[in-house]
């Protein structure tokens, strides 16, 4: 048998640690081209994903920051006023009882001769603290009352979810009436010497709608 000599030994050597080298940075290439296709530097692997929980409390936070915007339109007297706690609508910017003892009635349009549509005419009538007009000028009926006044915030979002007290509408059926409804409107268009909404109506759906698709938590008090 031919002897193994000193020479084939230190080059058999050569050619093991050659192949080691060669693996080993061939692993490296292969680590760094998968994190690369993958979209994920290597370093941001140690940083912890983004809890459900963090990114639920956002939304909560959004949402319920939204409805306390609405919440600025929905009592204001353009809207509260013919959301009362009883059964009598509610006049002008201080919100004092309707004159002349007008009441809700069943369909909430008047009581007996006293109807809503004797006085409020299908537009504003011309002149200083004369009716507010509109077609169908009303209040919610008496087995639906959907009152607004003294509510707190969360106690108002409560009664909007509530389909016993909201008409039967869902969350799209709300955003329907908050957008296209043309009483709803006539907020924005109040009688010569009644004050203003404090946003616009595209604002105020906005807010509204935001309130909704982010999970339509309640506010706090």
């Amino acid at each position: 048998m031919a002897q193994i000599t000193k020479n084939q030994i230190f080059n058999t050597k050569k050619v093991v640690y050659l192949l080691l080298a060669v693996t080993a940075i061939s692993s490296v290439v292969v680590s760094f081209r998968t994190d690369a296709f993958n979209g994920v530097p290597k370093d941001d692997k140690t940083k912890p994903p983004v809890a459900k929980e963090e990114a639920g409390e956002a939304d909560s936070v959004i949402s319920k920051k939204a409805f306390l915007q609405a919440y600025k339109v929905l009592m204001h007297p353009r809207c509260m006023n013919c959301h009362p706690t009883g059964d009598r609508p509610l006049q002008g910017d201080d919100s004092h009882i309707h004159t002349m003892n007008v009441q809700r009635g069943e369909d909430g349009k008047g009581l007996y001769a006293m109807k809503c549509s004797n006085c409020h005419q299908p537009q504003n009538t011309p002149g200083l603290h004369m009716p507010p007009g509109n077609p169908n000028w009303h209040l919610p009926p008496a087995d639906m009352k959907m009152v607004f006044q003294g509510k707190t915030p969360r106690q108002l979002a409560m009664t909007m979810l509530n389909k016993n007290e909201n008409g039967h509408k869902d969350h799209e059926a709300l955003i329907e009436h908050v957008s296209k409804d043309s009483l709803v409107g006539s907020g924005w268009d109040p009688a010569e010497g009644l004050a203003h909404l404090p946003m616009t109506r595209a604002e105020f759906v906005k807010h509204f709608k935001t309130w909704l698709d982010k999970g339509a938590y309640l506010p706090d008090k």
